[in-house]
């Protein structure tokens, strides 16, 4: 008796029509859209939320790629280089707390975790729309001391890791606020700086999920991972154009607002 496929095309074209305007926030703002991406891997396409982590991080290696190669035609990537050192500091602590921390996601409750990462992007998104309306330029909490950036960069680096790879996210929702807040990064060139540190964080994660196994269900690919990657991109670029239209302070209430349905959404339950 042949296998019944009709749930596997509504699955894959569902898959592929969700992750276009994931994508494209991505390619505007930054971001590797897996909150938005987890409802769905969830929620519609009824995957284990155990199995919708790996898979999660692995489109969000996808959209974060194709985000920063679309932005970088309105977001050059020379304007980054003056931040080099907090970016490499924030790597630095990001890689082997994202890789560590993989290796336990599969074996412990995350509630504890999501409850505090409910109540950090709660105020952090509310942060952002009040900076869009009451502050038009960038606030600075952190002294610009090379050693106070680096120390700081670490410590940010590794808190964005354990959130990356534990709920299979790029980890731009705290990397973008972080920026602007403690270094007094303009919105659009942290979203981009967001990318470069989101890349080398996902892969971490993605290497220790591959090294437990967590990938060995190749039916994933062509039914999820693929389609998804490839709306993923469509939407990255749409992104990557519109951010050259598009002004800072709207950038920050887009993703204040972003990050308050996030926490309330996907992380308050």
């Amino acid at each position: 008796m042949k296998p019944d496929r009709t749930p596997f095309l509504p699955g894959t074209i569902v898959a592929f029509l969700f992750s276009i305007p994931i994508g494209t926030l991505g390619g505007l703002i930054g971001l590797g859209g897996a909150e938005f991406r987890l409802p769905v891997l969830v929620g519609i396409l009824k995957k284990q939320i155990k199995s919708a982590l790996p898979i999660n991080l692995a489109i969000s290696l996808v959209t974060v790629a194709s985000s920063l190669l679309f932005r970088s035609r309105n977001i050059p990537l020379e304007k980054i280089a003056g931040y080099l050192p907090v970016i490499l500091a924030m790597v630095c602590g990001a890689i082997p707390a994202a890789y560590l921390n993989a290796a336990i996601t599969q074996k412990i409750s995350t509630a504890q975790l999501r409850k505090t990462i409910f109540v950090i992007l709660l105020m952090i998104g509310m942060l952002l729309v009040v900076e869009a309306f009451l502050h038009p330029n960038n606030v600075r909490l952190l002294p610009s001391i090379l050693l106070i950036e680096l120390i700081s960069g670490v410590l940010f680096g590794m808190l964005i890791g354990v959130f990356s790879s534990t709920l299979g996210v790029a980890g731009g929702e705290l990397i973008i606020p972080t920026l602007i807040f403690m270094y007094g990064i303009d919105a659009k060139t942290a979203g981009s700086a967001s990318l470069l540190i989101s890349l080398p964080t996902i892969l971490s994660g993605i290497t220790r999920h591959s090294t437990a196994g967590n990938y060995r269900e190749l039916n994933e690919f062509p039914q999820t991972i693929i389609p998804m990657s490839l709306g993923s991109i469509i939407g990255a670029l749409a992104g990557g154009v519109l951010v050259g239209f598009v002004s800072a302070n709207l950038i920050k209430l887009i993703l204040g607002c972003i990050l308050i349905y996030s926490a309330w959404h996907v992380f308050h339950k």
